[in-house]
């Protein structure tokens, strides 16, 4: 059959280096693609978020199925503009994509169905949102609602800090239109993991577990980011806390979303802070997780194909997904200055040298090619893959691939991996 993904990050090379292994898949399209992508799919210059453009070459190539990486063409409805088409696609519709489109829809939803998460209050005005802080003794977490590139949700150690929180998703619209409304959360204490289940509107089968990094440095510091690094499986979620999760997370989210009109076909992807109170709901995602899906992909050895299109075809209770016991480590390689500003267009070197390291695959995500050179063109750039017999050891050979390849302009955190090796 043809696929075609959608996306040019580094969860979208992990998805077409799976894919491609499939003997199902007979052409491999990628939109728009990056530089390592067209090692193995025909890049087409088309923007994830052109939903016309799409939907026009997937018609035009007779496109048999449509894989959608990131967010934001789901929210924007590409799924529903592709079924209209006659396209099978994996991923949600857009009202389903709201579970990750607007997080006020996202905690009603727990809300009302007994799903345990954080206390919140959601606030379309600044001085509104001021006085619930004032009124509440605990610290506080504030969130833009909608779409932020991972980056809309701001961690407020004491109450001055949230009211510039909310100054700057409010006042200087640092997330534009995703900040028109913010929610404010109880902070929550605990380890954070994270939780994938494929979904085919009734079924739902639970994906490996992961663990993501989200500070940009060392020791988890500085500024959130996207991810700069994950591994799985994720030690803290044993098998006791797996059947926990589905009993009262999964299950009775798929359950309310088909209540409420939109039946939810896709992967779902849920941040779970693990309390002393058990496991709490911090965010949902319509998408696989970057980079915990290159560690899913390294790690998953029955044919991903066939699981994805279980989802858009009803029938996961007969999907058979089997794991490899290894770990995977994924290390993010990011350029210089991120998540704040950064330079594009430097020259990365060694990467063939790299990727024959024994256990490593090294995924592209901000890559593109100038002449026969591989340059930057984004801000999380690689991601080092490794596999290993435990996480020291995927943490030893993906730091030795980290090292070998030759990109000044680039960094990476050196502690990925750091809470499994503490336990």
């Amino acid at each position: 059959m043809k696929v075609l993904v959608v996306g040019g990050g580094g969860r979208e090379h992990a998805l077409c280096w799976a894919i491609s292994k499939s003997p199902k898949c007979k052409k491999l399209y990628a939109a728009p693609g990056n530089a390592g992508i067209a090692d193995v799919a025909e890049c087409v210059d088309i923007s994830a978020e052109d939903v016309k453009g799409i939907v026009h070459f997937a018609k035009s190539e007779k496109i048999n199925f449509v894989v959608i990486g990131p967010e934001a063409p789901l929210v924007s409805g590409l799924a529903d503009e592709l079924g209209k088409a006659g396209i099978k696609a994996f991923g949600p519709s857009a009202k389903a994509a709201a579970i990750e489109g607007s997080k006020g829809f996202m905690k009603d939803l727990l809300a009302k169905y007994g799903i345990p998460t954080a206390e919140y209050g959601r606030f379309n005005e600044p001085d509104a949102a001021k006085e619930y802080i004032t009124r509440n003794e605990h610290k506080v977490v504030v969130k833009a609602d909608g779409l932020a590139a991972g980056k809309g949700v701001i961690l407020c150690h004491n109450k001055n800090e949230a009211y510039a929180a909310i100054d700057h998703i409010m006042t200087e619209r640092a997330f534009g239109g995703a900040g028109d409304e913010v929610l404010v959360e109880e902070f929550m204490e605990g380890e954070e993991a994270s939780f994938f289940a494929l979904v085919d509107g009734t079924h739902a089968v639970a994906l490996a577990s992961a663990q993501d990094h989200k500070a940009a440095f060392d020791g988890d510091t500085g500024p959130n980011t996207g991810g700069m690094g994950a591994y799985s499986p994720a030690p803290v979620i044993d098998q006791a806390m797996h059947d926990k999760i589905m009993k009262t997370i999964i299950e009775p989210t798929i359950k309310g979303m088909a209540e409420e009109g939109c039946p939810y076909k896709g992967v779902l992807f849920a941040g779970i802070m693990i309390t002393d109170q058990g496991p709490k709901v911090l965010e949902f995602n319509a998408r696989f997780g970057d980079p915990e899906c290159q560690a899913l992909m390294a790690r998953m050895k029955s044919d991903v194909l066939d699981a994805l299109l279980a989802c858009a075809d009803g029938t996961l209770d007969k999907a058979n997904i089997q794991w490899n016991k290894e770990t995977a480590l994924v290390v993010v390689m990011a350029a210089d200055g991120y998540p704040g500003h950064y330079e594009k267009g430097s020259g990365i070197n060694n990467l063939a040298a790299a990727n024959a390291i024994e256990g490593v695959t090294v995924f592209h995500a901000g890559t593109q090619t100038d002449g026969d050179k591989i340059v930057s063109s984004g801000g999380r750039v690689l991601s080092i893959t490794a596999m290993g017999k435990s996480v020291k050891d995927a943490q030893a050979i993906a730091y030795k691939a980290v090292d070998t390849i030759d990109w000044p302009e680039g960094f990476c955190r050196r502690d990925i991996g750091w809470r499994a090796l503490d336990r």
